[in-house]
């Protein structure tokens, strides 16, 4: 018996490399979903990752800073918020 395949549909599916149950510290949502300014996870919706060990969506943290009461610091930890590797 001989098989010819006509067609396939690929399918893939993408995950950030962080913990299943780690959300953004800041709106909460999941990393492999998105900020709320978002429409699309992915590269509109990047990761940021903090050098005090948290990560928030790009979006979130950048609005965050921006904010006076925040004084430029982490919003989980109260550390001063420097980038760190993504």
């Amino acid at each position: 018996m001989k098989v010819r395949i006509t067609s396939y549909t690929a399918t893939a599916v993408w995950r950030w490399d962080v913990p299943e149950d780690d959300v953004c510290g800041i709106c909460r949502v999941q990393f492999d979903g998105t900020c709320p300014n978002c429409r699309f996870p992915g590269d509109d919706c990047s990761l940021v990752n903090g050098k005090c060990g948290h990560s928030f969506h790009l979006h979130c943290i950048n609005d965050w800073i921006q904010t006076e009461a925040s004084g430029g610091l982490c919003p989980m930890c109260r550390q001063k918020f420097e980038f760190g590797a993504v």
